[in-house]
């Protein structure tokens, strides 16, 4: 157990809710340990079974029982507990609000497993990059346990699957590296937590249709910090103007890590991004004394070949000079700030790039400036694919030609092919096409992984120099 407060009991025979399951399993490791522990657990979502039967069949033969279709208020009656899906925005769901009125104890996933995980934890956060650079901080340390095999690094939180079931097989030597997400930082306070290592790596504007103001949305960020003690470290982005600012209201070590000044390392990702990625990463090993081990963090780092939908190369096909185009999913990239993340990594009027999706209410100047002044093309989809166009078209900096709302992402694929075709009609030097919206997926698509399937399916369909025989 750590030293964590107050400490949410489960045990036998506790009647338990689980409120979101999810399409893609998120409330199935919750649901299967609680039934591990003997609860008596009811598992409830707005959608319907049918829906939801890949994750429904995954509980099988566990005992959970199911409420779907919607969140019936009736369940609360007898329960003892209420697990809420991070998702879920507790201060608008009518079925939190009741549950707290008939007094059930509401927690999280992640909060059942901090107080409960003996091992030492790595927490990372940010708007930008904390999926890359959480599996790069675990791949750099697992190289630096490769010596010691009884020891272990363990990743989870908000990338990868639930560690709740994996917590006998988590030794107090191993070290787990997780994920944490705004969403889940809004919970921690309940229990009186930050990990014992606390990374963050930027603060941009995002989720602002649920937190409100940038300021909330830095103040649920900076949780990750609130319950560390003098034997803890934040390690902070030097980089970012907000996060650097944390520095004097850390309340144990303080590290500050960069990229300007710092070695480069040859990766296999693209982009200073990545490179500030890679730093956060070796600022983690030397936090944890692994001193002697960093040349095998480095080389562990240069292999990292990058996570599915995060500037990953999904396909190279030629244009008519035999000249290779790459096309790239970020569809990950759900923020305009992720966006002119990853275009850093391209030259000028090197890329066409596929932007827009849902509104999630974030400022979409700079991303309509930039991408007017950096991109060779610019292909707008989704619900604000028209917005991000026009913001371009207002700078005067690329040709309206260039600047095309295709509405669909198959449509905006086709639109690139035909460019690359037509190489004149870019007047450009195009070696890659981009898919980084910018914007949330939900609009057109169930999430950003469906979004960048979608994208790498219609990239491979048909090479160009095929289309050029027919």
């Amino acid at each position: 157990m750590t030293k964590n407060h107050p400490f949410i009991t489960v045990s036998p025979r506790m009647r338990v809710v689980v409120m979101g399951l999810g399409r893609f399993g998120g409330g199935v490791g919750v649901s299967r340990w609680l039934c591990q522990q003997g609860c008596r657990v009811v598992v409830t979502d707005m959608e319907s079974a049918e829906s939801l039967a890949d994750s429904v069949a995954q509980l099988a033969g566990t005992g959970c029982e199911f409420a779907l279709g919607g969140h019936d208020t009736a369940i609360l009656q007898q329960a003892d507990l209420l697990v809420v899906n991070p998702a879920v925005d507790k201060d608008k769901s009518e079925f939190v609000q009741a549950a707290r009125r008939h007094g059930v104890p509401i927690t999280t996933e992640i909060n059942l497993f901090v107080q409960r995980c003996c091992a030492k934890i790595v927490g990372i956060t940010g708007s930008v990059g904390k999926s890359t650079t959480t599996a790069m901080i675990c791949q750099a340390l697992t190289a630096c346990l490769a010596d010691t095999p009884s020891r272990r690094c363990w990743m989870g939180g908000n990338i990868g699957h639930s560690l709740l079931t994996e917590l006998p097989n988590i030794a107090a030597e191993d070290i787990v590296v997780l994920e944490l997400s705004s969403f889940m930082l809004e919970d921690t306070p309940l229990v009186h937590w930050s990990p014992h290592v606390a990374v963050v790596t930027n603060v941009v504007p995002n989720h602002l249709d649920r937190h409100g103001t940038l300021a909330d949305y830095a103040a649920i960020k900076k949780n990750i910090l609130r319950f560390q003690t003098a034997m803890d470290t934040a390690i902070l982005n030097g980089e970012d103007t907000t996060v650097s600012s944390w520095r004097e209201q850390s309340p144990g070590r303080t590290m500050v890590y960069h990229v300007c000044g710092s070695e480069k390392l040859n990766l296999l990702v693209p982009g200073d991004h990545n490179q500030s990625n890679a730093q956060a990463a070796l600022a983690v090993v030397e936090a944890l004394g692994f001193f002697t081990q960093r040349p095998a963090a480095i080389a562990a780092l240069e292999r990292f070949s990058g996570l599915p939908h995060r500037l990953q190369l999904v396909h190279t096909d030629t244009v008519r000079h035999g000249q290779p185009v790459c096309w790239y999913n970020d569809s990950k990239a759900t923020t305009p700030a992720a966006t002119l993340t990853a275009l850093q990594a391209f030259p000028e009027r090197s890329f066409i790039c596929i932007v827009g999706g849902y509104d999630k209410h974030l400022d979409l100047g700079e991303l309509g400036t930039v991408l007017a002044r950096r991109a060779a093309g610019v292909l707008g989809i989704g619900a604000t694919g028209q917005k991000i166009i026009d913001l371009a078209v207002q700078t005067g900096l690329l040709p309206q030609n260039r600047l095309v709302y295709t509405q669909t992402l198959a449509a905006a694929v086709q639109h690139a092919r035909h460019w690359l075709k037509f190489p004149d009609l870019l007047c450009a030097d195009v070696k890659n096409v981009v898919l980084s919206p910018g914007c949330a997926s939900y609009d057109q698509f169930s999430n950003y992984e469906k979004r960048g399937e979608i994208f790498t399916t219609l990239a491979k369909q048909r090479d160009l120099s095929d289309a050029e025989k027919t």
